[in-house]
């Protein structure tokens, strides 16, 4: 019998940063998605670390396509059958590209990497190819194709769509994608108003910005941990972006209506209509997991509403009866309008997902418009900047509901008007979104 010996009984090194970070790039191209992956990576690595990981992985995702060309310009055959690899070759061109880490311990540490991911014998391979791109940089960057997916990093379906969708500001969506989106914050009216806030941002050293369009937004100069925000504990302030806070305007709240917020989590649009006006409300959301979330929120808040899990699509399962005066939709969609702040979807997604997505939607309002009072509104909003989750399906439903009206939404000083609806493009504190107001008219109008 031969007995272990200590090398042989030795926990596996931990994994660095830099292959951490690859491993999670390389799980979104297989489908996962970001948010989960990097949890996975939280998990092995101190906490001190995770900043690098994702500012990394956030930045290849966003430059995947043009990553991808330069690393293709110095490989003589690809590298397919090694996702890992191919995905931290990516890494340390990123950190040569963008980053400022010095470009020895960038090399060093990417290279290093190769060897804990258990391919030592490729370690020279990306050594050399790093290596190559700091001598050659300049020629291999001007060599990058100039087609429109390659420059803008994204898959050429997408690019497509919106080429039809946008013909004038195509560009500038793409463009806005690959930015990184600012930290919005929304104001607890019901605790102070917008302007005090923003005297104490200042006295703490966080000057903001006013969004004229949404009365209860500040945008931070520099981003900060929530917990360095003044009074978020204590219920004064929320993060949540000026496009979703849009949303509560549209609905026309006064106190004692009943609301229904069907697809709820994580609570931004039920907390922030509940500080609007005194609601009696319903929270749906279909995820379990998600109403934890909610549910934090209301209490940071001193709110009450009351939270359910159920598929908003089957009332049949929920439903008491008692009619709604409001009901807000933000469905589930693309999410296109949020690249700058998922980037993975834009390589999770496909073309086949989008009509799936409108399908379901126009299938949650179709359900749900019966629970609406005569007299009564439905907003039915989207993050995504695609006609086929939006401006389409408003269409397809107000066809198939002879007593569904489009209550156009003017004179909001935001936006661009569509024949049914509005939508708003990426860009400074707004995420991209599209909305639509239907009314239900009284019984004297019928």
């Amino acid at each position: 019998m031969v007995w272990p010996t200590a090398s042989d009984t030795a926990a596996p090194k931990p994994l660095n940063a830099r292959a951490l970070a690859a491993r999670a790039i390389a799980r979104v191209m297989a489908g996962d998605s970001l948010d989960d992956a990097i949890a996975t990576a939280r998990r092995q690595i101190a906490e001190r670390d995770m900043p690098l990981i994702k500012s990394i992985a956030y930045g290849v995702l966003r430059e995947h396509m043009q990553l991808k060309a330069l690393a293709a310009q110095m490989l003589q055959k690809p590298m397919d059958r090694e996702p890992e690899i191919m995905a931290l070759i990516e890494v340390g061109l990123y950190q040569l590209r963008r980053m400022r880490i010095p470009p020895h311990a960038a090399v060093a540490d990417t290279v290093e990497a190769v060897t804990q991911l258990d391919r030592p014998n490729l370690s020279g391979l990306v050594n050399a190819l790093l290596r190559r791109y700091q001598r050659e940089r300049e020629a291999l960057e001007a060599a990058l194709p100039d087609d429109a997916p390659t420059r803008y990093s994204a898959p050429p379906w997408l690019v497509d769509m919106l080429r039809q969708d946008w013909p004038d500001h195509w560009e500038s969506v793409l463009a806005a994608a690959n930015e990184q989106a600012p930290l919005v914050l929304r104001v607890n009216r019901r605790k102070l108003d917008r302007d005090a806030y923003a005297t104490k941002l200042r006295a703490a050293g966080l000057p903001a910005q006013i969004i004229d369009a949404a009365p209860d937004a500040l945008v931070l100069e520099s981003a900060v941990p929530v917990d360095q925000l003044p009074g978020f504990a204590d219920g004064e302030v929320s993060v949540q972006d000026a496009s979703a806070q849009l949303m509560t305007g549209l609905l026309d709240l006064h106190d004692g209506q009943r609301l229904l917020d069907a697809c709820a989590a994580p609570g931004g649009k039920t907390t922030h209509a509940l500080e609007c006006a005194d609601l009696d409300v319903l929270a749906l959301d279909i995820a379990k997991a998600r109403l934890p979330r909610i549910h934090e929120n209301l209490q940071r808040l001193g709110l009450k509403a009351e939270v359910r899990v159920s598929d908003a699509g089957r009332p049949n399962t929920w439903w008491d009866g008692k009619p709604f005066d409001r009901i807000l939709v933000d469905a589930p969609c693309s999410g296109t309008g949020v690249i700058r702040r998922h980037p993975d979807i834009r390589w999770l997604r496909r073309p086949e997902d989008i009509q799936r997505m409108a399908d379901r939607q126009l299938r949650l309002l179709s359900a749900l418009w019966p629970l609406l009072t005569p007299g009564g509104v439905m907003v039915y909003a989207t993050c995504s900047v695609l006609a086929a989750e939006g401006e389409d399906v408003a269409k397809r439903f107000l066809m198939s509901q002879p007593d569904a009206k489009h209550d156009p939404i003017a004179q909001v000083g935001w936006g661009e008007a569509r024949r049914h609806g509005r939508r708003i493009a990426p860009g400074g504190g707004f995420d991209g979104f599209y909305y639509v107001r239907f009314r239900k008219p009284a019984r004297r109008e019928v």
